[in-house]
């Protein structure tokens, strides 16, 4: 059963995001994500200072089975990638929610966090019980 944390917010493309109080959104995938890919083995990050598009596609994560695109859940401006993916990317696999994060980006648009789906919501679309 996978891990679906209260306390984010999800896409139905299998991101989750944490904002902190200062507009800045922590994001990955989810540990469903994770347990589909497979063994994570490579990730194309951005760069701190890139602009993203909500929905747009921002870099690829690659398993041993497939390559997937990954997908910003919001709009904004990376502030941090998660360097240590670059050395060992099976931390999305084994810390999804915390070691295993991607990237932190300053929101430009705070309202689009409301359009992500809930804890709730998310694990229904999964298909796991709450």
């Amino acid at each position: 059963m996978s891990q679906v944390p209260k306390q984010l917010k999800y896409t139905e493309k299998h991101e989750w995001i944490a904002v902190s109080d200062d507009g800045v959104a922590t994001m990955g995938i989810t540990d469903f994500a994770q347990g589909e890919l497979g063994d994570i083995v490579f990730v194309e990050l951005p760069q701190p200072g890139d602009t993203l598009q909500r929905a747009a596609s921002f870099g690829t994560i690659e398993a041993v089975k497939t390559v997937e695109d990954l997908y910003a859940p919001v709009s904004g401006e990376v502030v941090a990638v998660n360097t240590a993916l670059q050395d060992e990317p099976t931390l999305i696999n084994t810390s999804p929610y915390e070691d295993g994060w991607i990237l932190k980006l300053r929101l430009s648009d705070p309202a689009e966090v409301e359009s992500l789906l809930s804890a709730q919501q998310y694990s229904d679309q999964i298909g796991e019980a709450h």
